[in-house]
């Protein structure tokens, strides 16, 4: 008997009997933790359950919102045509029902009622075209009707109908405003309902986990010793669920067998070490294998010598043998691991830019051209997101391993050099394609790519809505390194992508001038003296009477190097890069500067409105910075006017409305600039504190061009309801002053009074504009003495 075995027979029992000791040990102490242990994890699984449900209320209330926001239910409601509405207006509101979810055939619907539940309007997005609302929801109806509450949501879940959140809310269908409690009679009941599918998939997968239903009830869960919880979902409404105690029962006989495996294979394992040290540090033969080791370790052997012996010895002298052999295989493996893709097991960036940098190199020396293809998978943060990173790792590994299959047999046909496939990051792939100039390589290879998601892209028997936008960029011709061909290669992916996606396109010269520009743009405004290179315009603003009560500052900009840039250009380039702060600040003290001289042009009451940065209301220096400059100056902070853009209402801060409180409180006046060109809501006008609210030239022209001057008078009662004046931008023709006036319009602007000018010729304008105002009086005072 070896001494092997004889040491086995001494310490196994022990050590078995001693692990499975401490397993029963841990088993009859953790048993309680574990119980608790699942108790805690239900109750996070119901936690997690209860803010999907939340998640999909507002994801109704946001659909209703979004709803009330649009036009074409303000459209359907307020129209008086019930054959156009139900045909016209009908289907554009069907339309913006359907936009509401990003899945197609995601249900929602839209119910219009009367205060007698007579349906206005019904839609739903579902299988069925004839959809009628149901009597769950018409009850829910008349229950809400008797009830004071204005807006309220309901989970309907009765049997036989599909379960769905039902978000009401009672409209005013003349003011477009919840209606006063007195008035809710005649008033418009708008419920929006959603499936919500994801609260029911995890009922679904904790039935089928816990082997109990979910249980929807109007009270909690009583206190009992069953492993259960209960979790609060909204009014009278809790989720419940209770597990057997068999559950229970089996988690804790798994536990039992693993602790019986873990003891078994931890005594094994203990065994197996000691009789390795025995050998290690006893046997005299050891020391012999030892030295071999050793010999081959500093480098004097290539591998160990076979020693020639029976038993232990020869076993461990071969089983070290074949560990160091092992061991090289791994330092192989793991150097070309180095090289590798984890997931998707093509070549990685680093191993990408080596062989990649050597392909251009040589294409370069020897004239010949390679291209590179750069391509990003659209919508797959979406899929990731939705169906799960395991999803979106499998539709990588399976898109990767397609299109090598795909480059592979091009190449191969075409009898080229095969291509090199790397995946550079997250959803973003690059082909290096070695084919000669102009033999229809490139154009094949990405319409063979393209090909893979016609109908979406297939994965484990599902389709999912991804698609791909394709860069391409070719050596010498576009860029003559590595770094610059990839660069130009993904400013043409970009390029793609933004023409609508699922294309391919090439890097062109106008590509490369537009990025240089937007990039030389970037760099002038880092580095320019605005006292050199900007300058004021300025805009008047007259009454009815044609007099000038104030005049708009406008920035202009001319480069040395770019020559005129406008601000379109360079006012999101200034705040995208954090720029603005300098442009902003300098129009501020130069416009102030400038006011005494506008003052003494048009009068001591001009107002000088000044438009301001959205990115920079959010700066808490910016009121004490208009406080300098307006003591600088020597004004009256009446005399200024800031506009701020109608959508700065959006991104409404805290910090923003803490620095709008502090302006008007140090007496500055303020207007909404562009009103109706984005984001406009009632609420703006109602909610906002604003001295003067500005109606964008697109507004302007389209109310006037249309003739829709009981729609644009409405608009300018409601602003002169709540004090504040109304200035008609974009007046550029006789007839659009003439139908703001008649709307009750206080102040004009536009070309048709006067372009933007510097303020010297300012000047000249107004004392034109005085004598031609001066003529035309005379001749009205001749004109009434003759009569």
């Amino acid at each position: 008997m070896t001494l092997g075995k004889r040491a086995l027979i001494l310490i196994f029992p022990v050590v078995l009997a001693g692990y499975l000791l401490a397993a029963i040990s841990v088993h009859v102490t953790q048993s309680r933790s574990i119980r608790a242990l699942e108790h805690a994890k239900l109750s996070q699984r119901l936690e997690h359950a209860a803010a999907v449900f939340q998640n999909e209320i507002g994801r109704s209330k946001g659909f209703l919102n979004a709803l009330l926001n649009s036009n074409s239910l303000r459209q359907y409601i307020s129209e008086t045509d019930k054959n156009y509405r139900a045909n016209a207006l009908g289907v554009r509101l069907q339309e913006s029902v359907k936009s509401l979810s990003d899945d197609p055939m995601g249900y929602v619907s839209l119910a219009i009622l009367t205060s007698d539940l007579q349906s206005e309007y019904y839609f739903e997005n579902s299988w069925d075209p004839f959809a009628e609302i149901d009597d769950a929801q018409l009850n829910l109806s008349r229950r809400l009707i008797r009830e004071e509450k204005l807006a309220d949501w309901t989970y309907l879940s009765d049997a036989g109908q599909k379960a769905r959140i039902v978000y009401s809310y009672f409209l005013d269908p003349v003011t477009f405003t919840r209606p006063l409690p007195s008035k809710k009679s005649g008033a418009l009941l708008i419920q929006v309902a959603i499936q919500p599918d994801r609260f029911l998939d995890m009922q679904g997968t904790l039935k089928q986990e816990y082997g109990a239903d979910v249980v929807l009830q109007p009270w909690p869960l009583a206190v009992t010793d069953d492993l259960s919880a209960s979790v609060h979902l909204g009014p009278s409404l809790y989720a419940t669920l209770t597990v057997s105690s068999e559950h229970f029962d089996r988690l804790m006989a798994q536990q039992k067998l693993l602790l019986a495996l873990g003891a078994v294979a931890m005594s094994l394992f203990s065994i197996w070490l000691i009789i390795v040290l025995i050998r290690r540090f006893i046997t005299d033969p050891i020391a012999t294998l030892d030295a071999n080791v050793m010999a081959v370790m500093v480098g004097a052997h290539d591998e160990i010598r076979n020693m020639a012996e029976k038993g232990e010895i020869g076993r461990l002298t071969e089983n070290i043998r074949e560990l160091h052999r092992q061991s090289e295989q791994s330092l192989k493996l793991v150097q070309r691991s180095s090289w590798t893709d984890t997931l998707t097991g093509i070549s990685n960036r680093g191993h990408f830019n080596a062989v990649a940098a050597g392909i251009v190199r040589e294409a370069i020396v020897s004239g010949e051209k390679c291209s590179l293809l750069f391509i990003d998978i659209d919508n797959f943060k979406f899929v990731n997101d939705k169906h799960g990173h395991e999803i979106g790792d499998e539709l990588l590994k399976t898109l990767a391993t397609r299109i090598a299959e795909n480059v592979e047999a091009i190449t191969e046909r075409r009898g080229q050099k095969p291509a090199i496939l790397a995946r550079l990051s997250g959803d973003e792939f690059a082909v290096l394609v070695r084919s000669r100039p102009g033999d229809g390589t490139v154009r094949e290879v990405s319409a063979a790519i393209l090909a893979l998601f016609e109908d979406g892209f297939e994965v484990s028997g599902k389709s999912y809505p991804v698609t791909a936008s394709i860069g391409a960029a070719i050596c010498p011709d576009d860029a003559t390194n590595l770094a610059e061909l990839i660069s130009n290669a993904d400013a043409a992916m970009y390029q793609a992508k933004t023409s609508g996606k699922n294309r391919s396109s090439r890097f062109s010269r106008a590509l490369h001038d537009k990025r240089t520009r937007l990039r030389q743009i970037q760099d002038e405004l880092r580095s320019l003296d605005p006292d050199e290179q900007f300058h004021l315009v300025y805009m008047p603003i007259v009454d009815t009477d044609g007099r000038v009560t104030g005049c708009e500052a406008l920035l202009r900009w001319y480069s040395p190097v770019l020559g005129n840039v406008t601000p379109d250009e360079f006012v999101p380039i200034a705040e995208s890069s954090g720029l603005f702060t300098k442009i902003d600040w300098w129009v501020i003290n130069q416009a102030m500067s400038d006011c005494a001289q506008l003052k003494a042009l048009f009068g001591p009451d001009t107002i000088l409105a000044i438009n301001i940065s959205s990115a920079e209301l959010h700066s808490k220096a910016i009121a004490d910075y208009f406080s300098d400059c307006l003591n600088r100056h020597g004004l009256q902070p009446q005399s200024i006017e800031i506009e701020l853009t109608e959508t700065f209402a959006v991104k409404f801060s805290d910090q923003l409305r803490r620095n709008i409180d502090e302006l008007r409180q140090k007496g500055f006046r303020l207007s909404i600039d562009d009103f109706g060109a984005g984001y406009t809501s009632v609420q703006q006008i109602i909610e906002y504190t604003a001295d003067t609210i500005k109606l964008d030239r697109a507004l302007v022209s389209n109310l006037t061009a249309s003739q829709s001057l009981p729609v644009l008078r409405a608009l300018i009662a409601l602003c002169h309801a709540k004090d504040v004046a109304v200035v008609g931008e974009g007046v550029d023709t006789p007839e659009k002053l003439a139908m703001l006036t008649a709307a009750g319009c206080d102040l004009f602007q536009g070309y048709l009074i006067s372009k933007p000018l510097p303020i010297e010729d300012l000047g000249i304008w107004a004392l034109t504009r005085t004598a031609r105002y001066g003529n035309e009086k005379d001749d009205r005072k001749n004109q009434q003495a003759i009569a």
